[in-house]
């Protein structure tokens, strides 16, 4: 390996291309500061060593005419390199310089220059550092850009790196995913470093700046030998920055191993079409789990999930399913090892006047021939598992993302969306390998609103109402989305299942036993939280507050508000505040002291509201938080619950509040309860047991 070379050495006559089985750009905040800090920290006469630069040079020959590297290849010397490692980095170098570059033609003292006549120093300006690190213009016919630095076309970032980084004009709509949000937010990053630096420094901190990147900042330049395998460098190599996902080396396996399939199984049209598939699914994929820019899906939860709906279920943690696909199916001793199978093979035999004579002398009746057998050698893992397997992995990520984001899915009917919505809102648990396998399955709406029924009453009753562990029943319906997805059972029978595990709190008659309910309460109420401290308030409450929707009344509460948690500001009030003031006393005075605190906890007591308040105001009357309130300027501050939600406006129409109306309020909550689980409480004796009111208090 030679001396380290400086950035400014290695861009010399060369192109870089990210390969289709790298990653795309991963490095998020922490990776830019500790970037940023390297360079802005450097000090005068010393360099920061960067790491190795993994390359593998692509063969002239391998460079087509119409590529758009051909004409620097064969008239200008260039050699063009696969990045092996060292990507992320490399990538931040041209997205900083691509950033300095826009500072610089925004400055004051340069607008409306031409590049050639913005100088970064007295011998470059910014023409001459474009043609050097970031694109070629071809000079003649079309004037197009070659790019020093980017992605094969085959990658699902090559046109944002280009057209939203880059800068090049003539961009269409383009394919957005995280890794193209994570490009964005690295420009934007050091856009804004660099505009500080300015601030303070002026042109000579942007002119340092770029000395200590381009000439300072080294890299070792390993170059891998032609016989030496790329895939298992880039497998096994230690990458400095952000830690490869499973599905990055996966995709990296796989398609190394359609490099190791002799031709008789795997013709070269064949083997180009595998791969074109490989990518088309990978780029689907991080399509789908980037699609939501602002709540990006991991890569390495989605995997394991395909790998429990498409394989198996292992009451293993951690790893499991990397060690299975990588360790135990996708290898290249399954490519390596042939299996042996026996083919029958009809013996051809060409026919003359003798056979008359042979077969009259068999006095058995028998010829003595036998048929012939042959030995045929096949990989013991078949291309076509490989794009089966593939092709599954990129349907599941469009059913992953709507699991995620029913509300702005494809394809679903709004009963759809609402119950993935419910059952999201609810808590997921461990339903969602199962809920993307009913979606990608090619059954019929309603059936699917069935199951998605069934599982949020389960998790509602089971996990919400009965405590019970996290984990229960988790085996039997991981491997429920696998039978689901193999077509080995029906919606039905997950329905029936559902409902069977719930029969040691709802008897068959729909009776709810509701001994762990109570314990679970009981234990939320010793703490003084009461039902404020139930984990399924919140969902209760906003289920409640859909129920009193009609058509004339417009929605007035967004769940996602309701997770927002920010100081001195909530979203469910005790109408009955927890500090009692001499109007509340008034009301209670009736009530001994020592019970008045599970007043407040009670669950007729609670209040959803339609917008978070100032936690000061909560110890007001019920007539004060009846109506707004208004600060000295006739501003209003916080809306009366007359015009709140529509919880709100129903409590609002009580003349007062005090112990009889939480009371009749928990009843009928209790029963919405009822009603919209499908379950029955004994009697009002055991409703009124579950709101922790002594029986009498309220006359």
């Amino acid at each position: 390996m030679e001396e380290p070379k400086s950035l400014d050495s290695l861009f010399k006559e060369k192109i870089f291309r990210i390969p289709d089985y790298q990653r795309g750009y991963a490095w998020v905040r922490e990776q830019l500061k500790d970037f940023w800090e390297d360079l802005i920290n450097l000090s005068e006469g010393r360099s920061h060593y960067t790491g190795v630069l993994t390359l593998k040079l692509l063969p002239a020959s391998e460079i087509a005419e119409n590529t758009k590297e051909y004409w620097l290849v064969e008239d200008h010397s260039y050699k063009v390199y696969h990045i092996v490692d060292g990507q992320q980095r490399l990538t931040t170098f041209v997205i900083f310089l691509q950033a300095f570059v826009d500072l610089c033609k925004s400055l004051p003292d340069f607008s409306g220059k031409p590049a050639n006549e913005i100088f970064i120093s007295d011998s470059l300006n910014v023409d001459e550092l474009q043609n050097k690190f970031l694109f070629k213009t071809k000079p003649t016919g079309d004037r197009f850009r070659t790019y020093k630095f980017g992605y094969t076309m085959d990658n699902p970032s090559y046109e944002y790196l280009r057209y939203r980084i880059l800068g090049e004009p003539g961009a269409g709509s383009i394919q957005e995913t995280f890794y193209t949000l994570n490009l964005n937010n690295a420009k934007n990053y050091f856009t804004e470093q660099l505009r500080g630096l300015h601030q303070q420094e002026g042109l000579t901190g942007l002119q340092n700046v770029y000395k200590k990147l381009t000439k300072r900042f080294l890299f070792n330049e390993y170059i891998i030998r032609d016989e030496f395998d790329v895939f298992v460098a880039f497998e096994t190599m230690n990458n400095r920055g952000k830690k490869l996902s499973d599905l990055e080396l996966l995709k990296n396996r796989l398609i190394y191993l359609t490099t190791l399939y002799g031709d008789d199984e795997l013709d070269p049209a064949s083997r180009n079409s595998l791969r074109t598939t490989i990518n088309s699914a990978w780029r689907e994929v991080y399509y789908q789990l980037g699609r939501n820019k602002d709540r990006p899906l991991n890569d390495d939860d989605f995997l394991q999930a395909h790998w429990t709906m498409y394989f198996k279920y292992s009451r293993k943690t951690g790893k499991d399913y990397i060690h299975f696909l990588l360790d135990d199916q996708f290898t290249p001793q399954k490519v390596h090892k042939k299996v042996e199978r026996n083919v029958q093979l009809q013996d051809v035999e060409e026919q003359s006047s003798s056979h008359d004579f042979e077969e009259l002398e068999d006095d058995n009746g028998e010829t003595g021939e036998e048929e012939e057998m042959t030995v045929v050698s096949t990989a013991q893992l078949r291309p076509v598992e490989i794009r089966d397997f593939v092709n599954s992995l990129r349907e599941s990520a469009v059913h992953w993302f709507n699991t995620w984001n029913p509300m702005i899915a494809d394809g679903l009917t709004d009963d759809e969306r609402q119950w993935i919505d419910r059952i999201n809102r609810v808590g997921m648990a461990y339903f969602r390998p199962l809920i993307m396998a009913i979606l990608k399955a090619k059954v019929s709406p309603p059936e699917r609103v069935e199951v998605f029924q069934a599982i949020e009453r389960f998790i509602f009753i089971a996990f919400r109402m009965s405590g019970w562990r996290a984990n229960y029943r988790s085996s039997e319906f991981y491997n429920a989305a696998r039978g689901f997805d193999r077509k080995e059972i029906s919606g039905k029978e997950i329905v029936l299942r559902l409902n069977k595990r719930l029969v040691d709190t709802v008897d068959e008659n729909g009776a709810f036993i509701s001994t762990y309910f109570h314990s679970l309460l009981t234990k939320r109420f010793a703490s003084g939280s009461g039902y404020y401290g139930w984990s399924g308030l919140r969902y209760l409450l906003y289920e409640y507050e859909l129920s009193l929707l009609n058509a004339s009344r417009q929605k007035k509460v967004d769940w996602f508000d309701l997770l927002k948690t920010p100081k001195d500001k909530i979203s469910i009030e005790h109408i009955y505040p927890q500090t009692e003031t001499g109007d509340w006393a008034t009301a209670f005075d009736a009530i001994p002291e020592e019970s008045r605190a599970a007043y407040g906890g009670s669950l007729g007591n609670l209040l959803l509201l339609s917008m978070a308040i100032n936690s000061a105001l909560q110890n007001g009357s019920f007539d004060v938080k009846k109506h707004a309130q208004f600060d000295s300027m006739k501003k209003k501050i916080r809306n009366g619950y007359e015009d709140g939600s529509h919880s709100e406006i129903e409590v609002a129409q009580s003349a007062s509040w005090g112990p009889s109306e939480i009371l009749a309020r928990g009843l009928k909550l209790l029963r919405f309860m009822e009603d919209r689980w499908k379950f029955r409480f004994e009697n009002d004796q055991d409703r009124e047991r579950l709101l922790f009111l002594k029986a009498g208090e309220q006359k």
